[in-house]
Parts: structure tokens; sequence; C-alpha cells
């Protein structure tokens, strides 16, 4: 099998939307199942992971490049606007948030961070609703202080000036709200990183590659 054209180089940075911002450190060949696979090998530095993703399917898995300084600006924005109040029922509100994180575009990692940080000044966030809130957060931080050449700590005081006052004024109107939410318990334990719909090929790849060259190299 030939090396196919690939949309990433070694040493880009590059966002994986379920995992995080990270940089591919290498592109190599590896037999699959009898079959000749390439793959991108990024390491993931907020889980300090070496993640495996067959190069045919990283546009399907939401991999993308880190935006500019433009589209990063109107995220930013974004996250100051206001907006239709997040439904009650925190199940489909969770999968629906996470079916945008999946999408993989900053802007609607921007919605996320806005919805689940507005909804927790009218009712703590279950369990599993504060672990996405916190990683999609994490997210667009590290991708927005590649994007604006800012330290982490200059981008998340950024975004907390966005979304402040738009929470401040929220929490005067909690009274008009719905707070029936369901207990997070029957939706399961949420562990780690966010779960992942990614094909099964990076899956099996994925296990056996948490921070281990030892089986790798370019052919």
């Amino acid at each position: 099998m030939s090396k196919p054209k690939t949309e990433f180089s070694i040493k880009q940075i590059v966002v994986y939307p379920s995992q995080g911002v990270g940089e591919v450190i290498d592109i190599f060949k590896k037999d699959f199942k009898g079959k000749e696979v390439y793959y991108y090998k990024i390491h993931i530095p907020v889980s300090d992971m070496n993640i495996m993703v067959p190069v045919e399917n990283a546009q399907s898995m939401g991999i993308r490049s880190v935006v500019g300084k433009e589209q990063a600006e109107k995220a930013i924005e974004l996250l100051g606007k206001e907006f239709e109040p997040p439904i009650s029922d925190w199940k489909v509100r969770y999968q629906q948030n996470i079916d945008l994180l999946h999408s993989g575009s900053v802007e609607d990692i921007a919605a996320i961070v806005r919805c689940l940080y507005h909804r927790s000044k009218i009712k703590e966030l279950p369990a599993m609703e504060r672990k996405l809130y916190e990683n999609a957060k994490k997210l667009l931080e590290d991708e927005l202080s590649y994007a604006l050449g800012k330290s982490g700590k200059e981008v998340e005081t950024l975004l907390h000036a966005k979304l402040e006052p738009l929470g401040a004024k929220i929490e005067k109107k909690t009274n008009s709200y719905d707070f029936n939410d369901d207990d997070d318990e029957e939706f399961g334990e949420e562990t780690g990183r966010i779960a992942d719909s990614d094909s099964e090929e990076d899956e099996d790849e994925e296990d056996s590659d948490d921070g281990d060259d030892s089986d790798e190299s370019d052919e």
C-alpha cells in the first residue's frame, strides 16, 4: 500500500474534539487485521497519551487544524451572546452537547461551555455534565491559547470575562426554570475522558499505545 496523501504533518498541532489539543508526532504504517494501515500518532498533553488514528478516518472523527485568530475571536464573542435557556432534562442536554463535541468546531465547543456554565448558575450540574464542562472548557482554552498566542491563564481570564456578565443576569431569573432534573445515577458512571464513538480500529490501537512507543516505527 502506497503512503496516502495526509492532511496533517509531523509536529503539527491539531484538535481531537473528544480527547484534546495534541501534536502529530509520527505518521507510520502498521499491520491491522492483515491489512497495512497508515496512522497518525498524536500526543495529547492534557492526558499524556499517545493516540493512534487511521489517516483515512481522521476527518470523520473530527480531527482538524487549530483555528486562526479571527475564528478564535468569534468563538470568544459567542460566549457572551444570549441564547435560549438550556433544556431542563439533563440527559437530553448531555446528549445534545456530546453531539456538539463530536462535531468538532470551535464554535460548537464554545456553545457547550456557554450552555453548561450558565446552567450551573441555575443548579449544580450532575457529575457527568460537570466532567463534560471541564473537558470542553479545557479543550477550548488550549485551542484558543495556540490560536491567539496567549497563555492558558490569559485565555481563561478572557473566557470568564465573557461568561460572567450573562451568568450574573441568568442567576436573577432562576425562578423561570424547571429544576426537575433526573438523578445522574440512572445514566451510568462516567470516568476519565469523554466517551468516544470513534472507529473500532482507533479503539484497538489506542488501548495499546498509552504513552508506549516501544513497538512503533516507520517501516
